[in-house]
């Protein structure tokens, strides 16, 4: 673990992600500090319903992320179907339109390169199951800006391409069950 102190912690999930992320975003504590901002693959015709379904669930604030809102701790923040949701400043998020990304808007690499930008070393970065490599080069981006990467283990994985490529590009990254990414974070 690096001995930066953890500013923000970001997510990525696609396939199998609403029930990774539901063993974990409601075992956060009340007075969790971080802000955390998740980006999970949604059809772009779709309205999501993830803020309004993990806001049942969750001790933390959960919103839907809309261009230039403030970041603020204990707060979980979704993007919006077919907008990037990226890390501006320490206190900004924005939406952006641009192109897809491994034909994904929401893509987890934008945020997570975004994320690196701003946070660097105070970053805690989770990629989660997922059926294609969205994540890997963001992870990347994260582990050489000192921040910490970990990874769903690929065994427990709904499904596991995404842990897998992220793994592979990323060796350094920790791989850990979704109870031990929980505990991870409590701790921070």
């Amino acid at each position: 673990m690096s001995d930066a102190i953890s500013e923000a912690v970001v997510i990525g999930g696609s396939a199998g992600a609403i029930e990774a992320l539901s063993a974990i975003l409601p075992n956060l504590p009340s007075h969790f500090r971080l802000p955390v901002i998740v980006v999970v693959h949604i059809p772009p015709n779709r309205q999501s319903v993830l803020a309004e379904l993990f806001r049942a669930k969750c001790r933390l604030a959960v919103v839907e992320a809309e261009d230039k809102e403030p970041i603020k701790a204990g707060t979980v923040y979704f993007a919006p179907p077919d907008y990037h949701l990226l890390v501006e400043t320490k206190d900004t998020l924005a939406l952006s339109r641009e192109e897809p990304e491994l034909f994904s808007r929401p893509s987890i690499d934008a945020l997570f390169e975004s994320a690196a930008d701003v946070y660097g070393e105070g970053l805690i970065a989770i990629v989660l199951t997922g059926a294609n490599q969205d994540g890997s080069r963001g992870l990347l981006a994260i582990i050489q800006s000192g921040g910490v990467a970990l990874v769903q283990d690929p065994a427990e994985a709904f499904a596991a391409s995404m842990p897998r490529a992220a793994i592979a590009d990323c060796p350094d990254a920790k791989i850990m069950s979704l109870q031990a990414i929980t505990t991870y974070l409590k701790e921070v």
